[in-house]
């Protein structure tokens, strides 16, 4: 049987598990041959980040990356009550998939770090962890929506680079 879940009364179909973050567990969701992301928040604890809203702040977190111009999906729905959005797919391999296959990413960082000047020139920081970023057609996105206000100690070169290793992912995953 389908596993199915709707978001303010249209119905997707399950396709798999993408992720689980922080913030909730991203799926692959298909709806009339369409594919899209279908993201649930969760209240699960977790020990080194503070949540207030989750998803109030998956939709303000959208608009504020919106102003930076750096490539993100398009947010579809947000469905509050059930916490639930529904946010275009970019199909690729994640840079941290790439990583983990032995396959070069230095062609990838420029604009991981264009990236970071961008939300740096807007007071902000994004999560650099490799699972955020997906390449497709050469073109990398970021998939995630969380930012934060910028913290020197929180930036591409001094944090997010030290991620961009299979040491550093294996040591995420232990």
């Amino acid at each position: 049987m389908e596993k199915t879940m709707t978001v303010n009364q249209t119905e997707y179909t399950i396709v798999k598990l993408l992720g689980h973050g922080k913030g909730g567990y991203s799926y692959l969701a298909c709806r009339d041959g369409e594919q899209v992301v279908l993201k649930q928040i969760h209240h699960e604890p977790c020990a080194y980040y503070t949540f207030g809203n989750k998803i109030e702040a998956e939709q303000n977190d959208y608009q504020r990356l919106l102003l930076t111009g750096i490539r993100i999906p398009k947010l579809v729905d947000v469905d509050v009550p059930n916490e639930r959005i529904v946010k275009e797919y970019i199909a690729g391999p994640t840079l941290s998939e790439l990583i983990k296959q032995d396959m070069p990413i230095d062609p990838y960082l420029p604009q991981v770090r264009e990236m970071a000047e961008q939300v740096r020139a807007h007071g902000l920081n994004i999560d650099y962890f490799p699972t955020n970023f997906v390449v497709q057609e050469e073109q990398v996105y970021y998939v995630d929506y969380e930012c934060n206000p910028y913290s020197e100690e929180w930036s591409f070169e001094n944090w997010g680079v030290t991620c961009y290793s299979k040491q550093a992912l294996s040591k995420e995953k232990a």
